[in-house]
């Protein structure tokens, strides 16, 4: 009897819904049907998705930017096909593999001139774990210091590292002697730094809830702090790497050399979970000092052959089709575009970030009337106005977004970085479509806000 997924899928796509209601989440399932996101995808190429009457839309989203070549791209698909076909070895556990080589040695042309040295897992917040680990091994300290408001994963290392409240309760007690420090302060950081007994500062250039891009002198002066007390300075760049931010790594902004990076998300182009680690000769050499210890810390998925194949595909992608580049200059227009915005309409405060990472983000108005309904809004649930953004972006415009965190006013942007002029001309004109409605009181979009507030006060009793 033949096995066919595209015949269950066929079968079934309507069915996952019921599917997930009865296995699954089934919370996601009433968060979904609630805001009207429950449709039925059949199909998804580049930067967009089609449901199964055929209505494209725009994902800004990218798979929280795991898709940043594009959704089902060619070439990625013909290496994952050609692997599968060459009966390699693969996991070979009494051995090492040669796709694992080439892919280190591909990701460390674009590091940091001190970084030489790779450790691949399957994950970002794995990344992260490993990295805690490296640290504490290394500079024989145990205390991780880590920003207010930061995200580094779920799994129980990275989240004693998590700065959102809503993501740690309950599942304490976490990993001793982690320290949060507000971001972007640098006295904050000397003094958890000053006592020299921490071992790494693990920090996102870029903070991805609520996109909080720090000031210029920032990340040299986190760089200078951490040579200063001997604590190692981990890059976490999960989600700002890989040409997300407009340059390859975020860190390149600012010129700095990290100790470590952490890296996934796009790294996988989106059909193999990959993650990984790149660090100083220093820091491999000390964890894995002895023949006996070479197998201290590792992953058993984590060199498999397809998720290699993946890498090394998708950063040829990323160089051939100039997507860094594509990042920042499509990136920036839309910030730029977002910002003009801002005299004509009292809600809009700023749209901010680096290349396509992007937020927009709104504020209580002026006037009386404008004020007044804001306030309804956060007296039922701080950030609902957001889903008056990001609902009609979405049925009206077919545009995929998000709220970039819980209690933020923020909506938060994560394309594929191979957006075209065409792309960036419907997202300007949708928000600004979107964000002028929101400004018409009475009107549609406030029905639809006082309904929000209505299911938000009830989840509240």
């Amino acid at each position: 009897m033949s096995f066919s997924i595209a015949e269950l899928f066929s079968q079934h796509s309507t069915d996952k819904f019921d599917l997930h209601e009865q296995h699954l989440n089934n919370q996601m399932v009433r968060v979904l049907k609630t805001i009207g996101y429950d449709r039925h995808y059949k199909r998804a190429i580049g930067q967009y998705l089609y449901d199964q009457e055929g209505t494209e839309y725009l994902d800004l989203l990218s798979g929280f930017g795991v898709f940043a070549i594009g959704r089902n791209h060619p070439t990625v698909i013909s290496a994952l096909t050609e692997t599968l076909t060459l009966e390699l070895p693969n996991l070979v556990q009494m051995d090492v593999s040669v796709l694992s080589g080439l892919l280190a040695q591909e990701i460390l042309k674009t590091t940091p001139d001190n970084l030489n040295k790779m450790f691949f897992c399957n994950s970002g917040t794995e990344s992260v774990e490993a990295a805690i680990k490296f640290a504490r091994y290394t500079t024989k300290r145990e205390k991780i210091v880590f920003c207010e408001h930061g995200y580094h994963g779920l799994t129980m290392g990275s989240l004693s590292l998590n700065g959102e409240d809503i993501f740690r309760e309950g599942f304490g007690p976490l990993l001793p002697g982690c320290i949060a420090v507000p971001f972007n302060d640098l006295a904050a950081l000397e003094k958890a730094l000053s006592n020299k007994d921490v071992a790494a500062f693990v920090v996102e250039p870029i903070q991805g809830k609520g996109v909080n891009v720090p000031d210029d002198n920032y990340l040299p002066e986190v760089e200078r702090l951490c040579k200063k007390y001997g604590t190692l300075f981990v890059a976490d760049e999960v989600q700002t790497g890989l040409g997300r931010t407009g340059k390859f790594w975020a860190i390149d902004h600012w010129n700095v050399k990290p100790d470590m990076i952490c890296m996934a998300k796009a790294l996988s182009g989106g059909f193999v979970p990959v993650g990984a680690v790149a660090m100083t000769q220093k820091i491999m050499d000390t964890v894995y000092n002895r023949m006996d210890r070479a197998i201290v810390h590792g992953s058993t998925f984590s060199k498999n052959n397809m998720a290699m194949a993946a890498g090394l595909a998708t950063l040829h992608v990323m160089e051939d089709e100039k997507l860094v580049e594509n990042s920042m200059k499509v990136g920036t227009d839309i910030i730029d575009s977002l910002n003009a915005m801002a005299g004509k309409y009292e809600f809009l405060k700023e749209a901010r970030g680096k290349g396509m990472m992007i937020a927009i983000e709104f504020q209580s108005p002026k006037s009386l009337k404008l004020k007044a309904a804001w306030a309804m809004l956060e007296a039922a649930n701080k950030g609902l106005f957001c889903q008056m953004i990001t609902i009609p972006l979405f049925k009206e415009h077919h545009i995929l977004t998000q709220v970039a965190g819980h209690g933020m006013n923020v909506v938060k942007l994560l394309p594929p970085l191979n957006l075209t002029q065409k792309d960036r001309d419907n997202i300007v004109n949708s928000f600004d479509k979107a964000i002028a409605d929101t400004h018409q009181i009475p009107g549609s979009i406030w029905d639809l806000g006082k309904n929000l507030a209505g299911h938000a006060l009830k989840g509240k009793k």
